[in-house]
This record gives C-alpha cells, sequence and structure tokens, in this order.
C-alpha cells in the first residue's frame, strides 16, 4: 500500500478551521476491517497513525490522518448489517417510530446514505415506502440489490444527488446510521443532503456520540473508518453553512453510545426541541470545549490497558488458554492499543461467515465459526465485541456450563464465571 493512502488533515471537517491540535494518541494500526487470506500472510501491512485533534474553534473532535476511503470501504469491506441481531431490532423499530413521529406518508422517498446490504430499508419498503440506498461498498451493495433494495454502489455526494433528483425525485426522508463519520468530506455529503430533500423533508443522522465515549472510555470506536467523533454543539455549524438546522437529538444505544439528529431546513415547520440545547449544556459540564481534557481520557485507556495485560499475564503464566469472541472493526484498535498478541490469544470466533477462514489484521489471529469454542474449550474467552456482550453470553451458556470463563475488556476489565449455589 502506498502512503499517498494516508493523508494529514490540516483543517478542521466541520468549520475548516486550521486551528486543530493534537490530544489523543494511540497506537497505529492497519485498517481494522482489512482481514486477510492465508495466502496474504507474507504481504507487508502498513499501519497508520489512529490520533485525535481538536478544533480550537468549534471544539470537534477528529482523526488527524485520513485513509484513502476506496481502500477502507470499495475493498473487500465486510461488516453487514444484518449480521447483528441487536442492530437489526434497532432498524426494525427505527423505521416504525421515524414514520410515525414526522407522519410520513406511504409511498415516500426514503433515502439511505451508507445503506450497506439494505436491512433499514427492507423495513421501510414493508412499511409502505419507496426506497433507495447508496453504499460504496460493491460486494455488500450487490446482496442489498439481490434481496430487493434497490442500492447505488457509490459513495455519497452532491453529483450523485444530482443524479437521484434526475431519476427518483426529491426525498422526503433521508438517513443515515453510523455513515457519517466514516465522510472526510463531510461539505459533498451535506451539499448532496440539502439538493435532495424536498422542501419540508428531513434528515436523520445517526453517529457515535464523542461524551458517551468520553465517559465509558470506549477508545476502541477510534478507527480508520470513524474520521469523526461528534458532539452536538459543532454540528450546529457544519449545517448552518448549508442552510440547514437541527430541531431534535436523542440519545439512543446501539453500538455503545450514539446520538440522533434531526435536521430541517431553516426556518423549517418543526419546532426546535430542548433537547440539544441540554445535550450542549452537559457536554460543557463534562470539559468537552477543552483540550486538556482529552488528556485525562488518554491516561484512563492507558489505566484500563495495563489491567487487562495483567489479568492476560497472570492467565497465561497459570497454563491456561485463551480465545476472542468477535471480530468488528473495533477489535483491531483495542488488540493493538492492549497489546494483544498471538502468543496470547489462540483463535478468534464470529458469526460473521465473511471473516471465518481469515486472519485479523495485522496480528493475524485466525478466525472461525462459534463451534471452534466447544470443540477447542478455551479457558477462557475474551468479548472483543463487549458492546453485544450480554447477547453473545446469554447465546453461549453452555460454554459457562462447560467450566470457560468470559473476559469483558471494555470499559473496565471483569471476567464472568459461573455462579455455583
Amino acid at each position: 500500500m502506498k502512503k499517498k493512502s494516508c493523508l494529514k488533515k490540516n483543517s478542521c471537517r466541520i468549520c475548516l478551521s486550521s486551528d486543530i491540535q493534537k490530544v489523543v494518541e494511540l497506537t497505529p494500526t492497519p485498517p481494522g476491517n482489512n482481514f486477510i487470506s492465508g495466502d496474504q500472510m507474507d504481504k507487508l501491512e502498513e499501519v497508520f497513525p489512529l490520533d485525535l485533534y481538536f478544533c480550537n474553534v468549534c471544539h470537534h473532535i477528529q482523526l488527524g490522518h485520513v485513509v484513502d476511503p476506496q481502500f477502507l470501504f470499495q475493498n473487500d469491506y465486510s461488516y453487514v448489517s444484518s449480521t447483528s441481531p441487536v442492530f437489526v431490532e434497532h432498524l426494525s423499530s427505527y423505521a416504525k417510530y421515524a414514520i410515525n413521529l414526522l407522519d410520513i406518508k406511504k409511498s415516500s422517498l426514503i433515502i439511505d446514505i451508507g445503506s450497506n446490504d439494505g436491512t433499514c430499508l427492507k423495513y421501510f419498503k414493508q412499511l409502505g415506502m419507496t426506497v433507495l440506498g447508496i453504499d460504496p461498498a460493491v460486494k455488500i451493495a450487490e446482496i442489498a440489490n439481490s434481496n430487493g433494495i434497490n442500492t447505488i454502489p457509490d459513495f455519497f455526494s452532491s453529483s450523485i444527488a444530482e443524479e437521484i433528483i434526475i431519476e427518483h425525485g426529491k426525498a422526503d426522508l433521508i438517513t443515515s446510521h453510523n455513515a457519517c463519520a466514516h465522510i472526510d468530506d463531510l461539505d459533498s455529503v451535506i451539499s448532496g443532503v440539502s439538493m435532495l430533500l424536498k422542501d419540508d423533508g428531513v434528515f436523520i443522522m445517526e453517529v457515535g456520540y464523542f461524551l458517551d465515549v468520553f465517559e465509558n472510555k470506549w477508545f476502541d470506536t477510534i478507527y480508520h473508518e470513524h474520521v469523526d467523533f461528534h458532539t452536538v454543539k459543532p454540528l450546529h455549524k457544519l449545517f448552518s453553512r448549508f442552510d440547514l438546522e437541527l430541531f431534535r437529538v436523542e440519545r439512543i444505544t446501539p453500538q455503545g453510545g450514539s446520538i440522533r439528529v434531526f435536521i430541517q431546513r431553516k426556518g423549517g415547520k418543526r419546532p426546535i426541541d430542548v433537547s440539544l440545547s441540554e445535550l450542549e449544556k452537559l457536554e460543557s459540564k463534562m470539559g468537552l470545549h477543552k483540550p486538556e481534557t482529552y488528556k485525562h481520557f488518554e491516561n484512563q485507556i492507558n489505566k484500563v490497558r495495563d489491567n487487562f495485560q495483567d489479568l492476560i499475564k497472570d492467565i497465561k503464566e497459570s497454563g491456561k488458554t485463551i480465545a476472542a469472541f468477535g471480530a468488528p472493526t473495533k477489535a483491531t484498535t483495542l488488540s493493538y492499543h492492549f497489546q494483544i498478541n498471538k502468543t496470547q490469544i489462540d483463535f478468534i470466533v464470529d458469526d460473521h461467515p465473511l471473516k471465518q477462514g481469515l486472519y485479523s489484521p495485522g496480528i493475524h489471529i485466525p478466525v472461525y465459526d462459534a463451534s471452534h469454542i466447544y470443540t477447542k474449550k478455551p479457558d477462557y474467552l475474551i468479548i472483543l465485541a463487549w458492546n453485544f456482550a450480554e447477547s453473545i453470553m446469554s447465546k453461549h451458556q453452555e460454554y459457562l456450563e462447560l467450566g470457560g470463563s468470559f473476559i469483558i475488556p471494555m470499559p473496565e476489565t471483569r471476567v464472568i464465571k459461573k455462579e455455583y449455589d
């Protein structure tokens, strides 16, 4: 991979100011979703900086280095929404909620940016809506199209918006679930949204909420696919530049902590909800407008890392075996910064068939299906997909019954064993 595949940012994506500074430095990693096959093991995998920068003007938090999105999202990208039962349930209830809240009529045009395999749009379609997805992951878009969800295999931009208007008209609702945090050129996306919305249309954007990341030390949500880490206050500046305004925000729980932000044209018919000012006050109270706050965040992360490594060292010295459950993108950040390696973890299991038979990015731990838990019987199982720990442990109670123990690494390392009467 050529060096030009990673570019240093010199200005803020939200307000375009050049007054940005590095505030958190994590261990450099390869792209977190770059699982490889056995015949690729000898190839050099380049790692890239994973540092957070703070804008002294609008207080936005963002990655200081950007890996070429074509490499990240069009080169065998393997995340599929439908493989997460928790997220599927979230998207199902979301479609009903949005239609009822916004009083969206049947046959309205719903467009999803970063639509993945079409899981979200499937539920809108079942409720009588006309749907269209846009996603740059070509193979994933093919899955969506084969399942009857019309999907454009490309990056969303103002030029794509123009093409959609010509072919489909303007949208009543545009949605985006954890996609906008992946996009370096936000201006082109928000410009496209503004073009594509009907006058009374709404854009609902779900993104990770950095306040939750900060409070809970969820540093592993920081990886190259996520170039932005949003809070409410800077978003006003972003959307205002495109004649749009926030009118409501909700805190939601999928994939760690997130916010669901509702946007309309400036002066739109929907009143500005008090939820916006309430979260802005909370962000200020937590000190997210001050760069020194983030050094404390980094120190707390490193304390968790040290406690985790102490536990793993004790387990290995006792002669016990360790495997891991879950191969999400975030596991790469966690594995590198927590200094996990092949001498500590024998294998990873994951329910995602596209990852089974491959090796983890950089560290090259093999990934198998979940049956390996019961054939190999490791003494400990680290849940790398820690945000789904409860559902994973519930599904694999048999592992506990057989004497195994779960390790949940985040936000504080803890061990779960079978409780005996």
